[in-house]
């Protein structure tokens, strides 16, 4: 049976990665471009793209013929929240309760995020090149998101300087909903978008479907909880992904859906391709680089720098797609009792210097709170708020005000 993969794009490891993504200002110019040359192009092309709409159509009732690749259950702690529901800026479907044994962590460092909040409605997102179909900037939930047209479907990747510089260890966040089946009809590539296979030497691509999701060990079946989630229409999934050479895991909402230790290859680029059975929607397209190992780092740096703890826009509630890095400064000072921490937060430089202060010390705080509620001694733990006084980098781009915005963890001697 053939399949079609797709492609994302990131950048060289020898330089700062954000800086591979295009300027906004030129990426919004070449946008308006583009999207003269893709109605050209999508006229041409509009045999070929339903030919493979059918192609692709040929996924959605494929059965599990690997006994052997079962959900692997997260593994970590067992806390209690101390924290409301994200319900703002967020894709989980679930809590902070629910995502209590969440193990996936966000690489170190940002290489693209999407931010479509000064976007305009009804034209096509600056920061991604549409390689075919139609999307859209549209509302949903209040806020700016992606649509991707019922019928035409659509490829899209990063707009980036370079299209061949993605790191050997990375991962990919997005959220994602559509009018019928949850994540079907989502595909992620890491190289050309091809039938069946990846070239040889590019990573192997991914095949979300209703039931399952496909890639180098055939289908493996989701958890009965996330199938009956899956099942309803217009509801926001997480999805992560995490890829380390040769070693994969797949993640949907709390659950960890695939691993896998057989990839072949090198991923040179993203792409995201949605197939046009149903009106969908993407948002908070989030790539990075490397992995955190806080035992190496603690130990190296004596502090932890992470951008893996997420909170609603312009709040202090924790995301529960948090806990995966949450779970694993737990376990470390489970496993280190005398270890102590200053919870320092930080910011970009959007809005009043004054109120990211506030902010940035609420959000130290919630981190504390959720820790202590997990049962950590309040006394090993003190929080600071420094807003947006000490960046990472520059404030310039959405990859650099992602990285700016982050919780620092300093070991107290």
């Amino acid at each position: 049976m053939k399949r079609l993969f797709v492609i994302l794009i990131c950048l060289a490891a020898t330089a700062p990665l954000y800086a591979q993504v295009e300027n906004p200002g030129d990426a919004a110019k070449n946008s308006a471009t583009n999207a003269t040359n893709n109605n050209i192009d999508n006229t041409v092309n509009s045999g070929v793209n339903k030919t493979e709409g059918a192609i692709k159509g040929l996924f959605k009732k494929k059965k599990n013929n690997n006994n052997n690749q079962q959900p692997a259950p997260a593994t970590n702690t067992n806390g209690q929240t101390a924290q409301a529901p994200s319900t703002d800026g967020g894709g989980s479907t679930g809590t902070i309760r629910d995502y209590k044994n969440y193990d996936f962590i966000p690489g170190s460092k940002i290489i693209f995020e999407s931010q479509l909040a000064d976007e305009s409605v009804g034209e096509i997102p600056s920061q991604l090149v549409l390689d075919h179909g139609q999307m859209d900037i549209q509302q949903e939930d209040g806020e700016n998101v992606i649509h991707v047209l019922k019928g035409a479907g659509a490829t899209m990747m990063p707009r980036m300087k370079n299209t061949s510089y993605m790191p050997d260890q990375f991962t990919i966040e997005l959220d994602f909903k559509n009018e019928r089946f949850g994540i079907e009809h989502l595909m992620v590539d890491f190289g050309h978008r091809v039938y069946y296979a990846s070239h040889e030497g590019e990573t192997p691509g991914i095949t979300f479907g209703g039931g399952s999701v496909s890639w180098t060990l055939g289908d493996s079946e989701y958890p009965d909880a996330l199938k009956a989630t899956l099942e309803q229409p217009m509801k926001w999934h997480h999805v992560a992904i995490a890829i380390n050479k040769n070693v994969g895991k797949i993640y949907i909402d709390q659950y960890r859906v695939v691993s896998v230790n057989n990839l072949t290859g090198k991923a040179s680029n993203v792409t995201i391709d949605v197939n046009g059975y149903e009106n969908s929607y993407i948002k908070n397209v989030r790539i990075a680089s490397g992995g955190i190992d806080i035992y190496k780092e603690v130990t190296a740096d004596s502090k932890i720098v992470t951008h893996g703890i997420l909170f609603d826009v312009n709040k202090s509630t924790i995301k529960p797609e948090s806990m995966g890095t949450i779970n694993s400064i737990y376990s470390l000072l489970t496993k280190t009792p005398a270890l102590k921490f200053e919870i320092d937060g930080h910011t970009d430089n959007s809005g009043d210097a004054a109120h990211n202060l506030t902010l940035s010390q609420q959000r130290a705080d919630a981190v504390k709170t959720q820790l202590v509620s997990m049962g950590i001694d309040a006394s090993r733990l003190t929080t600071k708020g420094y807003g947006d006084t000490k960046p990472l980098g520059s404030n310039d781009t959405p990859e650099g005000k992602a990285n700016n915005r982050r919780v620092e963890l300093i070991k107290i001697n």
